[in-house]
């Protein structure tokens, strides 16, 4: 059970901070999730007491007993979502509460304790408050922060999971999640591996799951292609994701995406680009779409684009698609204008560019 309380934060600044140079050199090429800022957030959570001991510190590695349970049993999870510099130099994040939410269900299927939003909410302000000059000036980058917790009892055994954790928030200045920008992705079906199962942990964002695609990322990055494509474990008939990113189908003026089943993973992204869509006159259907459908669609030219979102890609445009025993390609192959248009419109929202008509910017500074 998770005890909800009012923490205060202990403040400890690094004394070994980067220097301006220093940062500017990181800054001028990111990369994505290589080099990270001064500082780090932490939080204990101890069962009977609930969260303590609250704390910004410097960023620096951790000393775990090799008996901790995250190392054996792998009961962890995490979040991933951005701060953005828009004009004016303000800074600003994305619907962190749904990330806050989503960390939550994640937490109560992994047998973890909750952690209360606007303690989530509040760690991530802190942070980027005391690194914001990490924050990115150039266009399309960003500052992406990754919360997560781990289970952090010292003892071996799976009859009760850990008694306690550690919740903790570290930041990366990143530019695209893929090496040369901005172009079409190509994909491999999947249908030796499986991502996850009715009644697994598919919905839950745990390292588990993506642990277990690496095999298939791997398999991918043999037959020529950028990521892979999960299919339902069932029949390895119906499309789910692709990599760690939902995916949209573009039938004219209708998205249609994958409907979630419990084996998908809830995206941000994905909720917003459903709401987004009616601003943009576009019509949205959530149900199953099988491989058969996906490529007799772009055969006969009524489905004309499909597109993966996630945090750290936004949208990105999905050119051609390979199997075992097929390969098509996706319209022409480029990057289609609604694809186009959809990413234009919420990176709009989230750099200051476009209205935020669902109110989902959050002020940090």
């Amino acid at each position: 059970m998770t005890i909800a309380q009012k923490l205060s934060f202990d403040v400890q600044l690094s004394d070994h901070a980067r220097t301006a140079a220093e940062r500017e050199q990181v800054l001028a090429n990111p990369a994505f999730g290589q080099f990270f800022t001064d500082h780090m957030i932490s939080i204990d959570y101890t069962e009977g007491q609930g969260w303590h001991d609250a704390r910004l510190m410097p960023y620096g590695p951790l000393s775990l007993d090799p008996a901790t349970s995250v190392f054996h049993y792998a009961q962890e999870l995490f979040e991933g979502l951005k701060a953005y510099r828009q004009s004016g130099d303000s800074i600003v994040t994305f619907r962190p509460y749904a990330n806050a939410a989503r960390f939550n269900r994640s937490a109560a299927r992994m047998a973890m304790p909750e952690l209360p939003e606007d303690t989530f909410v509040e760690a991530l302000e802190l942070l980027v408050r005391t690194d914001r000059e990490w924050v990115p000036t150039t266009e399309g980058h960003s500052l992406y922060l990754r919360p997560f917790m781990i289970a952090t009892q010292p003892a071996l055994g799976v009859n009760y999971p850990s008694r306690t954790y550690k919740f903790m928030v570290i930041a990366s200045p990143s530019a695209s999640y893929f090496t040369g920008g901005l172009k079409p992705v190509s994909v491999w079906l999947s249908t030796e591996y499986t991502r996850a199962a009715p009644g697994g942990t598919g919905f839950a964002k745990c390292g588990g799951n993506y642990a277990a695609a690496f095999v298939a990322q791997r398999q991918a990055v043999e037959q020529g292609c950028d990521q892979v494509v999960w299919l339902d474990a069932h029949e390895h008939r119906y499309v789910e994701e692709m990599g760690g990113m939902n995916l949209f189908f573009v039938y004219g003026d209708k998205l249609v995406t994958p409907a979630l089943t419990g084996t998908l993973l809830p995206g941000i992204t994905r909720d917003s680009i459903l709401e987004l869509a009616a601003d943009l006159g576009l019509e949205t259907e959530e149900r199953l779409v099988s491989v058969d459908e996906w490529q007799e669609g772009c055969a006969s030219g009524e489905l004309t684009e499909v597109f993966a979102c996630g945090t750290a890609a936004v949208v990105t445009p999905v050119g051609t698609v390979k199997g075992a025993d097929r390969s098509w390609t996706v319209g022409d192959g480029t990057s289609g204008p609604v694809t186009m248009r959809v990413r234009e419109e919420l990176v709009g929202i989230q750099y200051g560019a476009r209205p935020d008509a669902h109110h989902w910017v959050h002020k940090i500074a």
